[in-house]
């Protein structure tokens, strides 16, 4: 493909791998933008796309949002103005915030363990089941 060779939605969602609905909803949330439409009102898309959706992807597969893939966007269409700290620290605070997760669900599994631990299991009746007791016992935290 030439840089000029303008394609519709659905070589774009070929030659990426993705879906005309993703790409689409790529659209709705400003991530991606046709490049022209033709006159039948078919949206256009250039070779510089197919990079930006790759990007995209690979945003998306390291686990950034929506709202921070947009950012990172940002930083890349104007990288001569950014510097590459500007990124780093935009990718650290990311680390910071999948280390807090992390944390949460350690957190959550433990929680899960101890009722588990807790109930022997076996064929009594679940009024007699200790994780459902214990559960009802929990009073919300303000």
């Amino acid at each position: 493909m030439t840089s000029r060779t303008l394609l519709k939605i659905g070589e774009l969602a070929a030659q990426t791998n993705v879906s005309r609905d993703t790409l689409r909803f790529y659209e709705k949330h400003g991530l991606i933008l046709p490049s022209k439409r033709n006159n039948a009102g078919y949206r256009l898309y250039c070779a510089e796309d197919v990079h930006r959706i790759s990007f995209i992807l690979s945003a998306k597969e390291v686990g950034f949002t929506l709202n921070e893939i947009h950012q990172l966007l940002d930083l890349e269409v104007t990288k001569e103005q950014a510097s590459c700290e500007d990124v780093k620290q935009f990718v650290d605070a990311k680390i910071e915030i999948v280390n807090q997760r992390l944390a949460e669900i350690k957190r959550v599994k433990r929680s899960l363990q101890a009722l588990s631990d807790a109930c022997t299991g076996g064929d009594a009746p679940a009024t007699q089941c200790t994780i459902l007791e214990a559960l009802g016992d929990q009073h919300p935290q303000d």
